[in-house]
């Protein structure tokens, strides 16, 4: 394994103070693809209880014609 891909374990570059520890991390969950299989993945993350239908954005129009994006945005307290 290449070096460049092991985390770097040196945390004296941190600050020491609470303030770090409070912050949160935002994860970005993308689908992408035409507006019917974007739909049934969302409802079926929705069924296996991954996130609620309204925790997506509204399809939005992608990149190619045809395609829509829609994003979940979800935040958690960093380890």
């Amino acid at each position: 394994m290449s070096q460049e891909f092991v985390p770097d374990d040196n945390l004296s570059d941190r600050p020491n103070d609470d303030s770090a520890v409070s912050e949160q991390e935002v994860v970005r969950i993308t689908v992408v693809g035409s507006r019917a299989a974007v739909l049934e993945t969302i409802h079926t993350l929705d069924r296996l209880g991954f996130a609620q239908v309204g925790d997506w954005s509204p399809p939005q129009r992608g990149a190619k014609p045809g395609q829509v994006i829609s994003v979940l945005i979800r935040r958690s307290r960093k380890a």
